[in-house]
């Protein structure tokens, strides 16, 4: 029978979390049962993810965003109890990983992207992301067209760059910050989750494009990778619980 500490130790050292300091514990937040048969993965922890893990009858939950965060209150309010309680009443654990999920170059959320998008990952990018040319240039509506196909959404654009793009920066999440490094290093366009004010004229008048893909829908694709992998590896069933954000 897999065991959870086991699971834990793996996906630790897989991805390399020891290189990524965080601004949240990574790994196992919560403990619960010792033996694993299910896993539930799912971008971001909340009461409703919890629950349906619970009806799934599964011993862990792997996230993206977990529980604990620096900038957060040191107390346990009546939300974070709940959230608690149905975790402890299903004996259920929460492993999360956040930025080295999103730095991994095989299972991570801007590898995966770039794969999916036709971008080859020749440089790393804003720490965690990566940046390289299209295998096939095309243009901005071509590209955009690709990440709906892709992310089921249809990107926010911003800026006005090249007619032809050839190579594109990828940073998921919230990384609009990174638009002047993108700038700097000669990007014909950049895609990231979360748009910011600023993005609109800084992109416009450096001649790049910005696409905003939302928060959620750009790192999707990690967290089911590792599902997958903890299949592989243990055998253990997984499902990817989808609670879709407009964000």
């Amino acid at each position: 029978m897999p065991d959870r500490d086991e699971i834990v130790r793996f996906l630790d050292e897989l991805l390399d979390v020891a290189a990524y300091p965080d601004f949240c514990p990574t790994g196992l937040q919560v403990p619960g049962a010792q033996e694993v048969t299910r896993v539930v993965c799912a971008v971001s922890s909340s009461l409703a993810l919890f629950r349906r893990a619970a009806e799934l009858g599964a011993q862990m939950v792997v996230v993206h965003h977990g529980l604990f965060w620096e900038k957060d209150p040191r107390r346990i309010d009546l939300a974070m109890r709940e959230r608690l309680r149905a975790l402890f009443d299903a004996d259920i654990s929460l492993v999360a990983h956040h930025l080295a999920l999103d730095a991994h170059p095989e299972v991570g959320n801007n590898a995966l992207l770039c794969r999916a998008l036709g971008v080859t990952p020749e440089a790393r990018f804003s720490g965690v992301g990566f940046g390289g040319a299209l295998t096939a240039p095309c243009t901005i509506e071509e590209l955009c067209t690709r990440v709906e196909a892709e992310l089921g959404r249809r990107p926010l654009l911003l800026g006005e760059g090249p007619a032809t793009v050839r190579r594109v920066a990828i940073c998921s999440g919230a990384a609009a910050r990174s638009l002047g490094e993108a700038i700097a290093a000669g990007y014909d366009a950049f895609l990231t989750g979360e748009p910011s004010e600023p993005a609109l004229m800084t992109a416009r008048e450096a001649g790049i494009h910005f696409l905003a893909g939302g928060h959620y829908a750009t790192e999707t694709l990690g967290v089911q990778a590792l599902g997958a992998t903890l299949a592989e590896r243990f055998g253990v069933e997984w499902s990817f619980v989808d609670l879709p954000n407009p964000v």
